[in-house]
């Protein structure tokens, strides 16, 4: 599942390709995608929009438009790309064309397309709120994992009862927002803390150490476009290449600090990489 820095990069590519730029129609063939309203309302709704602002909280992508907003979760596998025509579409392949699930046909001719081999991706259309972060679909969602202002006081307070590792609490949303199971693996090494930590056993100083380390990381990976390891693409097969940095996450071998051998174990039912060594249990 693409986590925050890879949804950043797309983000960042949408708004370079699309911003000004005026919905002429929308077909969506995959119900589901729309997930809050009937499909009928969420074309005609979104018909004669113009994409104004670009968003991001977490894992999700919030775009500004005339008067709504449109929110999209990419989910594990959902990916955006534009196409120079709607022949361009058309001539595709019936194994690529299938997964196509909805295409926004925007007043320049080209196509935004939006496909997903898994189906789980969803979409949102909204009344603007005064606040974006308002937003019904963001309504539980916590900080952004590079929000400045996050901090280590709010977030001991928020958990000092939470008996689960630690490593299950990164992956949870409501707490920070954008972490995913690669990061929470390589910010729990630079933070030296095992993932197997109680929650609630953690200082404001382990706190700070999680933030300093997963701003360093996100942003580090956004600057390298991501990190793929499985199929995460973005326009026309745009790759990123933070996958040649990660320390312990889908490693084998030893720790690159100290030659402990690399375990690969389970968490909360999530597949973990971390040093014995290095990463001290609280």
């Amino acid at each position: 599942m693409p986590e925050a820095p890879e949804v950043q990069n797309v983000l960042q590519y949408l708004e370079e390709e699309l911003k000004g730029s005026q919905i002429e129609r929308v077909k969506v063939t995959h119900p589901k995608l729309a997930a809050n309203l009937p499909v009928e309302q969420f074309e005609s709704r979104l018909a004669g929009q113009r994409f104004r602002g670009f968003h991001r909280l977490g894992k999700y992508l919030v775009f500004e438009l005339d008067n709504l907003d449109l929110v999209s979760h990419l989910r594990m596998e959902g990916k955006f790309q534009i196409y120079p025509s709607p022949k361009d579409v058309d001539d595709l392949d019936e194994k690529e064309a299938k997964h196509i699930h909805a295409q926004f046909l925007l007043q320049d001719g080209r196509v935004l397309c939006y496909r997903d081999t898994r189906k789980f991706g969803r979409m949102y259309v909204y009344d603007r709120p005064e606040n974006w972060k308002d937003l019904p679909v963001l309504v539980g969602v916590g900080k952004d994992a590079l929000d400045p202002d996050l901090n280590a006081e709010e977030l001991l307070e928020m958990t000092r009862k939470r008996k689960a590792p630690i490593k299950s609490v990164l992956l949870d949303q409501s707490v920070i927002a954008g972490i995913g199971n690669i990061y929470a693996d390589e910010i729990l090494f630079e933070s030296r803390i095992s993932p197997f930590s109680v929650t609630s056993h953690l200082s404001k100083e382990d706190w700070q150490a999680i933030i300093d380390a997963t701003r360093r990381i996100l942003s580090s990976s956004i600057e390298a476009g991501g990190t793929t390891i499985r199929s995460f693409s973005y326009g026309k097969n745009h790759a990123g290449s933070y996958q040649d940095s990660l320390m312990v996450h889908g490693k084998e071998g030893d720790c690159a600090l100290c030659d402990t051998p690399i375990v690969h174990t389970r968490v909360g039912q999530r597949s973990t990489w971390y040093c014995p060594t290095c990463q001290k249990e609280k």
